[in-house]
């Protein structure tokens, strides 16, 4: 027996060194690794910085040395590895961790600043493409505004200005942002040329901005009659539903709700500009669609309503107090019995007082004076059935004879022949005493 366990320590400190050994090979490794990222992302933030300017590149710089600075401190832990003063395992298993967690961190940061760059350098390098790409949008849109000042024009003639003003229908402002382009375009290659690359590559940008602006003004022209055409073929729709559903609520319950919301209808139909004026059809749509719905919803309620009538103040005043009347019984007889009164009954009527408090704010709204009648009615139930299981409580603790009636009126033998219940006071005293008393105190009160 003490063969084997020799045997099996010995394979298990095996184990243990052979991780040691790969844990130390794996921070040497790393070190080589970080040390050789260091150095050629020092000579990526040289390329970017001719490239971009400094200010792009100041998180590459920041980001490297703070790597330098946390990798000195990972050298010096491998030279307390190999210097002359000797180390327990744990101590070269604690350092050689460090080592590699540290230049994984080194890594993470390198990895994410340079990524950050990639995108503008790419940029940088493409930017005479880039700028010739500009150059040819710009006359590509100004064949384009031709087109799109008549249909402007066409457009004002049936649409209202606050309607054009919507989707921003304005080829007067897209000549000045085609311009606009142009001109970044130009100060782009000065800026280029003079070597003041930061200043280039922010002219680039903008030059791009002003061409997709201005593309999205265009293609916002031409999507626009078309969108406004659909708001409109929705908006006799609607129109026509409406109407109909003004025929319906003249038969629906006449509710204060029904008669608001069906004069706000009438007053939206009767708004909507007439034919062939200048309108603003998704304002109009926007407008009509909300008063219809309105309608809708106060009819269906005013309808559920007749079918369940909200019950008046007086009847669920009436279920308030027969809760309140449940809940006074209950509470004289547990509070006067608690001695022996079970879980049961009393998680009834800890119910039904929680439930009572949140009757009152519910009585004076229509909307919640139901759900204040269902809660009353709750309530007093909880209470009856607090009041039943305390009174089984109460016949199941009480004494069959008697001799339990009087203090010290004689002492009951239990079944087994000793002394029965442990309270001499039965009847009125048992509840008190089962409420105040414990354990060996009743047996001393007695003796």
């Amino acid at each position: 027996m003490a063969g084997f366990w020799g045997r099996r320590s010995r394979e298990e400190r095996e184990r243990q060194e052979a991780a040691d050994d790969d844990l130390a090979r794996r921070a040497r490794t790393a070190l080589v690794t970080a040390d050789e990222r260091i150095r050629a992302t020092g000579d990526e933030l040289v390329f970017a910085a001719a490239e971009l300017g400094d200010g792009p590149t100041t998180d590459l710089r920041e980001g490297l040395a703070a790597v330098k600075q946390h990798m000195a401190e990972a050298f010096h832990l491998h030279q307390l590895n190999h210097d002359d003063i000797p180390d327990t395992p744990e101590e070269l298993r604690t350092r050689n961790a460090r080592i590699v967690q540290l230049c994984d961190w080194a890594e993470d940061v390198l990895d994410e600043r340079t990524a950050a760059l990639q995108e503008r350098i790419a940029l940088v390098r493409q930017a005479p493409q880039i700028l010739a790409g500009v150059r040819a949008d710009v006359e590509r849109l100004r064949e384009r505004l031709p087109q799109a000042r008549e249909t402007v024009a066409r457009l004002s003639r049936h649409y209202s200005a606050e309607a054009l003003q919507r989707v921003r229908v304005n080829a007067d402002e897209t000549d000045q942002l085609l311009d606009f382009a142009l001109h970044s375009a130009d100060v782009s290659e000065r800026r280029r040329e003079a070597r003041r690359t930061e200043e280039a590559n922010l002219a680039l940008e903008t030059a791009t901005e002003a061409v997709r602006r201005a593309t999205t003004i265009l293609d916002g022209i031409d999507d626009f009659e078309i969108e406004a055409m659909r708001a409109q073929s929705t908006l006799a729709d609607v129109v026509a539903d409406s109407r109909g559903d003004l025929v319906v609520a003249r038969s629906a319950p006449q509710t204060p709700a029904v008669t608001a919301a069906a004069a706000a209808l009438e007053s939206a139909l009767v708004a909507l500009p007439a034919p062939g004026t200048p309108s603003d059809p998704f304002t109009a749509l926007a407008e009509l669609s909300e008063a219809n719905a309105a309608l809708d919803a106060a009819v269906a309620k005013a309808r559920e309503r007749a079918a369940n009538p909200v019950p008046s103040v007086e009847h669920v005043r009436h279920d308030i107090d027969a809760a309140d009347r449940a809940i006074g019984v209950a509470s004289g007889l547990i509070n006067g019995h608690r001695g022996w009164i079970g879980a049961d009954a009393r998680t009834r009527f800890a119910e039904a007082q929680r439930l009572r408090l949140d009757i009152d704010p519910l009585v004076a709204s229509e909307d919640t004076r139901e759900r204040a009648q269902q809660l009353a009615r709750r309530t007093a139930q909880l209470a009856h059935e607090a009041l039943q299981l305390a009174q089984r409580d109460i016949d199941s603790s009480r004494p069959d004879d008697d001799d339990w009636g009087s203090w010290g009126g004689g002492q009951r033998r239990g079944p087994g022949g000793g002394m029965g219940g442990g309270m001499g006071g039965g009847g009125l005293l048992g509840p008190v005493l089962g409420g105040v008393l414990l354990g060996g105190l009743i047996g001393d009160i007695f003796d």
